[in-house]
């Protein structure tokens, strides 16, 4: 059938091997989507607008990745992910007055300490709830909590930078040690790395933003 034989041409070139790392293969849409996400975070810590742009890309990128690896609740994420990669791109090119930089974009700002303790106590208690269902539904997963832990943290750090916060940085951080440990865990050496590149990128952009926000006060 040729809808069918279209769908097996489209999957083979998803599972084409373009290198292995530790006898571990790595695909074509493992390595279009590692790009795509070092990029866009990269240009975010470089306080570009563009991040945005890449980040559309990534997140269906990421949406195909998961569709294609049947990671239904991963996948489920994807469209909340996309909701707050549009508020940032209108929040950093719309600022309101008290809020422009000197070239009119959103000024980089940080969160009050109540603030803090709200969104370490919401990630804890979401990430509970999310891991007990995680746990119900997909059974096979070998760490729900610490999944869940981690994609909490990664829509935390992405709200926090769509509102132009520094300490989204600080959530990026715990989000990159924790991958790693989780990737290395189960052998997963390119996205070992790849953490590490972010972590890497977390650091340099830390003190980038911090620079800014006392630039701009």
């Amino acid at each position: 059938m040729p809808g069918m034989t279209g769908h097996l041409k489209y999957k083979r070139m998803l599972d084409t091997i373009i290198f292995e790392i530790a006898g571990r293969p790595v695909l074509l849409l493992d390595l279009i989507s590692s790009v795509l996400g070092l990029t866009c975070v990269f240009l975010a810590g470089r306080n570009s607008k563009y991040n945005f742009w890449v980040g559309y890309l990534y997140t269906a990128a990421l949406f195909l990745l998961f569709w294609h690896r049947n990671l239904y609740a991963s996948l489920l994420l994807q469209p909340v992910s996309l909701a707050i990669n549009l508020l940032g791109h209108y929040r950093w090119t719309h600022p309101r007055e008290e809020e422009k930089a000197a070239d009119n974009s959103l000024k980089v700002s940080m969160l009050g300490w109540n603030q803090r303790v709200l969104a370490i106590v919401s990630v804890l208690v979401v990430a509970a709830v999310w891991g007990w269902t995680l746990d119900r539904l997909f059974p096979a997963d070998p760490h729900p909590y610490l999944d869940s832990c981690v994609t909490v943290l990664i829509l935390l750090a992405q709200l926090l930078s769509a509102m132009k916060k520094w300490d989204c940085w600080m959530a990026w951080l715990l989000v990159n040690l924790t991958q790693i440990a989780l990737h290395l865990s189960v052998g997963n050496v390119l996205m070992s790395v790849v953490s590490a590149l972010y972590l890497i990128n977390g650091l340099w952009s830390l003190a980038t933003w911090i620079k800014l926000y006392r630039k701009q006060r």
